[in-house]
């Protein structure tokens, strides 16, 4: 080794990934160790640091370019000792001059003063929160303000971050172009508002409401109301996902879905106020639309807000199919409830996408339109790969036997489906169509039914869901 060119060796180093394999390379000579210090850019660590701030401080130290940090406290409790403090972000901050990816979970030891300390990482792009309860509003402005190059910012249960002063700042700095707010209790749709020119960068925007917090307070009309009609420059977003939104009409989140012409994937899931003319307009501006899924409230768990029926129909559907042309991902899926949704979406209306729009993955949940006729119009479907049917209760055996003249299907995922027992796989036993076969907790189906139903095979069984 001691012969071998620098820069063979750089590469040799560089093709070895696994962190593992990394480090026991680095103990088989001095020259390799220090090699590998000097190209090690990404750091993992968590509850094994242990005393914490001196451990990362050693790593730091030995690790001088570093990039890419993330530091999880997940399963941490007190006898596996004290957790990191605002103190380990002063030595990141110190001894990482190239840090521009730093993600935090369970951190419950840091402040606003740790957020404080990280302002000076002038090369910061992407910060990634996950439940850091101390942390607040104050703490992330510092933040920000600091870090004008930011990129990417991920809030999750975030839960003490009351004030959005952070949000307008970023606005007006123009640099955010991946944006995710998760169940931050105190953020609500209005303060979206506040990125202001920030908008017409954004690429990806994640906003979910805490379900339970949003509910106990019988959906908050105030945070309904808060956007007035306005222009909303979002016309590079290419991701878009909402999660028990409420979605009101001609304002906010409302303008957005039929501004963005070049959305790529979109994730609607119980989205109070979603309304077809909401998907038509998406699909009509989406051309480029690859992946939707929709998760929508069945018919007797719809919050009574409006006068106007709130339910989606196939009007959406078929919106999707004309003007969709590069969809490929359609997922649709109805709330949990004692009563599952017959009006909304109807058999002809999902077809009507599959018929139209190459989609190579179909996954439905709870819908109860779809059919052993469906089952039977798959078979049609040239571009289908990978089917997925859960809760579809409507579909027996027969239906599950037409699998086998589906000309492009390889993946099928079975899961909570009443309907089919071990007789419907007869057709697909022994003939090897299938390369994946999964089976979850259908109370008909055995394991042994399904041997040699696919290459490979997978099977859980637990019933306790039906009690």
């Amino acid at each position: 080794m001691d012969e071998l060119p620098e820069n063979l060796v750089w590469e040799i180093l560089g093709r070895i990934r696994k962190t593992g394999d990394r480090n026991s390379v680095s103990l088989a000579c001095k020259r390799l160790y220090e090699l590998d210090n000097e190209q090690r850019i990404s750091l993992r660590v968590g509850c094994g640091l242990d005393p914490a701030n001196e451990a990362l401080a050693s790593l730091c130290n030995r690790f001088p370019n570093l990039t890419r940090v993330e530091i999880t406290y997940s399963g941490w409790m007190s006898k596996l000792g004290k957790q990191m403090d605002d103190q380990g972000l002063s030595i990141l901050s110190g001894y990482c001059p190239l840090l521009s990816d730093l993600t935090l979970s369970y951190c419950t030891f840091i402040t606003d003063m740790g957020l404080r300390y990280l302002a000076s990482c002038s090369k910061l792009s992407a910060l990634k929160l996950n439940f850091t309860p101390r942390i607040t509003g104050c703490g992330i402005l510092s933040l920000v303000v600091g870090c004008r190059s930011l990129t990417i910012l991920h809030l999750i249960r975030c839960l003490n971050v009351n004030s959005v002063e952070w949000l307008e700042y970023l606005g007006k700095l123009e640099t955010l172009e991946d944006l995710s707010i998760k169940n931050c209790r105190a953020i609500g749709e209005g303060d979206l508002l506040k990125l202001g020119p920030s908008w017409q960068k954004l690429k990806r925007l994640q906003f979910e409401v805490d379900a339970n917090y949003r509910y106990m307070k019988v959906y908050d009309r105030l945070a309904v109301d808060r956007w007035q009609r306005q222009w909303i420059p979002c016309e590079n977003m290419q991701e878009l996902s909402l999660v028990n939104c409420i979605i009101s009409p001609g304002r906010g989140l409302a303008c957005v879905l039929g501004k963005c012409r070049n959305l790529e994937k979109i994730h609607l899931d119980m989205c109070v106020g979603v309304r077809d003319s909401d998907i038509v307009s998406l699909a009509q501006k989406s051309s480029n639309l690859r992946s939707i899924s929709l998760r929508v409230p069945s018919d007797f768990s719809l919050p009574l807000l409006m006068n106007n029926p709130l339910r989606l129909t196939d009007e959406s559907l078929k919106a999707i199919a004309q003007n969709c042309l590069m969809l490929e991902t359609l997922r649709i899926s109805f709330s949990d409830g004692e009563f599952p949704s017959f009006s909304s979406f109807t058999l002809n209306g999902i077809l009507s996408v599959i018929q139209n729009c190459p989609v190579r993955e179909l996954a439905l949940d709870h819908v109860y339109s779809f059919t052993d006729v469906g089952m039977e119009a798959l078979c049609m479907a040239q571009h289908l790969e990978t089917l997925e049917l859960m809760r579809c209760q409507e579909i027996s055996d027969e239906g599950l036997q037409l699998v086998s003249q589906c000309p492009r299907l390889h993946v099928l995922r079975l899961s909570k489906c009443l309907g089919i027992t071990n007789g419907g796989f007869r057709t697909l036993i022994g003939s090897y169509k299938l390369d994946l076969l999964a089976v979850e907790d259908c109370p008909q189906i055995s394991e042994r039914a399904i041997c040699g139903a696919a290459r490979s095979i997978s099977f859980r069984q637990d019933l306790s869901w039906m009690y």
